[in-house]
């Protein structure tokens, strides 16, 4: 790809300024930065506002699309020469990417669409109908998780249209972070914003499944805060002796606490994949977390963590007995964990990938208009 391009970059669910850490704000950083070191102007349409609400309710979508869409002719203006929207879903669709680029005639981009049939003709049917105007829009989609690819593609306006790459992280901090295991007591680690719903859901199946194994000798380490946080605590309390509660964390500090860890557990439950399993591997970590969505795609199950049923808190108690009995189980875990994140996982697989992507598509189009 020669021509350097001026990048619109647009994120409808979370702006990359956002001051709270989530593995979607990471997502769509690194994203950004790939495309800077492809060589483009990426220009961040979304600043945070602190006035501005969360996700909405269905009855304000048509109010949320104006509000978008009264921002059109100033962005028009700005004359991107491609457009990029990442994490586009039925409760924060892309009102913006598909008027642009067909006012200007440039490419348009999409990374992370989720797209759920099931949504259509419910309450929820206004946002889900603009996902999947946007997909039939886009002339490229980059999905991460392989879950959403078989509801994507009978959208596509050709199936050249859609590529799907591991989801990535830089892993040279973490790798940099890797130590030897010790021979003491195994330090466990946990990885999640303190939220309601399936967060809190997953905090408390943890402690379900940690309490069943308190005849072993281990420790837990938690990252994260948030508005359920005293629940958080309650679930916890018959361990609190064995748990250390770090908070929100830096992201720069977050690859010397992994490296003073053994293993990362986490039940992921309706998780899309989750950065936090990334993390742990590129820094030695074996993984165990629930078996669900997209989770089996960053970890290998036998390969470098270990996968229980989902929302089985008995299952994932065995899981990590299992690791913790046999460290010689957990070295090789951790070995393979190393191995899959640096063949698989790390940003410059992801970049080499998505630049390629990048350039069929400019080819695709090309032609098209010389047709």
């Amino acid at each position: 790809m020669s021509r350097r391009m001026r990048i619109a970059f647009h994120t409808p669910l979370k702006p990359m300024d956002h001051p709270t850490p989530s593995g979607d704000r990471s997502m769509a950083r690194a994203l950004a930065g790939i495309l800077s070191r492809l060589g483009h102007e990426v220009i961040a349409i979304d600043r945070h506002d602190p006035a501005r609400r969360g996700l909405v309710e269905p009855d304000r979508l048509p109010e949320e699309r104006a509000r978008q869409r009264a921002r059109l002719a100033e962005l028009i203006a700005l004359r991107p020469d491609l457009w990029f929207t990442y994490h586009l879903w039925y409760k924060r669709p892309d009102w913006l990417g598909p008027e642009v680029g067909a006012a200007l005639k440039i490419p348009y981009v999409v990374a992370e669409a989720s797209y759920a049939p099931k949504r259509a003709g419910g309450p929820w049917d206004l946002g889900h109908r603009a996902v999947g105007e946007a997909i039939r829009a886009a002339d490229l989609v980059i999905t991460l998780n392989p879950d959403d690819a078989p509801m994507i593609a009978p959208l596509l306006r050709t199936p050249e249209a859609a590529v799907t790459i591991a989801p990535f992280l830089d892993a040279a901090p973490f790798r940099a972070a890797r130590r030897a295991p010790g021979a003491g007591t195994p330090m466990l680690l946990a990885v999640g914003m303190m939220r309601p719903g399936d967060k809190l859901a997953s905090y408390r199946l943890l402690a379900d499944a940690l309490l069943r194994v308190r005849d072993l000798d281990w420790r837990l380490t938690i990252v994260g805060d948030g508005e359920v946080r005293a629940e958080v605590e309650a679930a916890f309390a018959p361990l609190a002796d064995r748990v250390l509660y770090r908070g929100a964390v830096d992201g720069a500090a977050l690859p010397a606490i992994y490296g003073a860890a053994d293993l990362l557990v986490w039940p992921a439950i309706n998780e899309a994949y989750g950065i936090a399993p990334l993390e742990a591997q590129a820094a030695g970590l074996p993984v165990v977390a629930g078996r669900t969505r997209g989770v089996p795609a960053v970890v290998g199950d036998g390969e470098s963590g270990l996968l229980p049923a989902l929302g089985d808190a008995q299952a994932f108690a065995d899981a990590v007995r299992m690791l913790l009995v046999d460290p010689v189980r957990r070295a090789t875990l951790a070995a393979g964990a190393r191995a899959r994140v640096d063949r698989e996982h790390d940003l410059p697989v992801a970049e080499a990938r998505i630049g390629a992507a990048l350039t069929a598509m400019l080819a695709r189009r090309a032609a098209e208009l010389a047709a």
